[in-house]
């Protein structure tokens, strides 16, 4: 079995599955293809590769991700009013539908309604995970050298 720990440099493959506190999964590979990914390589946040750093082939752990470390605290300020007027007519407006918004540099944007009420449609641009504890659970398959192979 490889002993090379998960480091700066090395490619991983592995098992993760991602939850809300409540259990609901958010994400998983346990029922798939494992994932591979260079640490550094931005495949995953760094505060969750953080979590991976000395871990080596067989290893498993589960860890609780404050919403600091994984997607933010929910912004006030993300959440905006529209009049129904400013969707097209046959949109289907109602809570939980995404809707892609083009911003002032024709970024896409996307956006959750959040409350339909009235004239007026709340639309919700906060990451859907932000001001979420999440569980990364994780099981380490292998550890190698990241780069080119002779």
């Amino acid at each position: 079995m490889n002993e090379l720990p998960v480091d700066k440099g090395t490619r991983v493959t592995l098992h993760f599955a991602l939850k809300l506190n409540d259990g609901q999964v958010v994400d998983t590979t346990f029922e798939k293809e494992p994932a591979s990914l260079s640490i550094g390589d931005e495949n995953l946040p760094e505060s969750f590769e953080a979590y991976l750093m000395g871990m080596k082939a067989g290893e498993q752990a589960s860890y609780e991700i404050p919403p600091e470390e994984g997607f933010g605290q929910s912004n006030p300020n993300n959440v905006q009013v529209f009049k129904r007027s400013e969707f097209s007519a046959d949109m289907v407006l109602e809570p939980g539908v995404m809707i892609s918004f083009a911003d002032a540099r024709q970024t896409e944007l996307p956006g959750v309604v959040s409350k339909v009420e009235g004239d007026e449609v709340t639309v919700d641009f906060n990451h859907p995970l932000a001001g979420r504890t999440l569980i990364f659970e994780v099981q380490i398959i292998d550890v190698e050298p990241a780069g080119p192979t002779h």
